[in-house]
């Protein structure tokens, strides 16, 4: 398989990943019934805390780190964009800038894995693998020029 195709399959893994976020991170306070998971997030939100000058909840923190990663997905998926559009005129300046994402989308997925979810783990790892056989892909087609 081509390595822009390749690449195009890893924003789409992301592309998925980020709506999925999108829609935890804007409900996840939201009721469900749970009386236990609802105490649970009533203690998250109302419990505030002095943290280096400033007072937080978990809630806040919670959200604020949803917020970045959010962000962290969005910038990958544009950088991605970005790479795929020149993959095949600049192969070895893709190839190393590719090999960073890789690395961290793989690391995504181990994370998810071990705290979070299966669903959230294989798109970030699906977004991996997909990468690494795009950089693979770039150096089979360097050697062949």
């Amino acid at each position: 398989m081509k390595p822009k195709i390749l690449l195009q399959i890893a924003i789409l893994c992301i592309v998925v990943h980020l709506l999925g976020h999108l829609v935890g991170h804007f409900t996840w306070k939201d009721s469900t019934g749970d009386t236990t998971r609802e105490e649970v997030i009533r203690q998250m939100v109302e419990y505030r805390f002095d943290f280096m000058g400033a007072s937080r909840s978990m809630g806040d923190y919670y959200e604020g780190y949803s917020a970045l990663l959010l962000i962290e997905y969005l910038v990958i998926v544009l950088v991605l964009w970005a790479i795929s559009r020149f993959v095949e005129h600049q192969p070895q300046t893709a190839r190393k800038l590719l090999a960073p994402i890789c690395l961290g989308l793989l690391a995504f997925g181990v994370l998810e894995f071990v705290y979070f979810f299966p669903f959230a783990a294989i798109m970030s790892t699906l977004a991996g693998v997909a990468t690494f056989f795009s950089m693979m892909g770039l150096e089979a087609s360097k050697k062949t020029i």
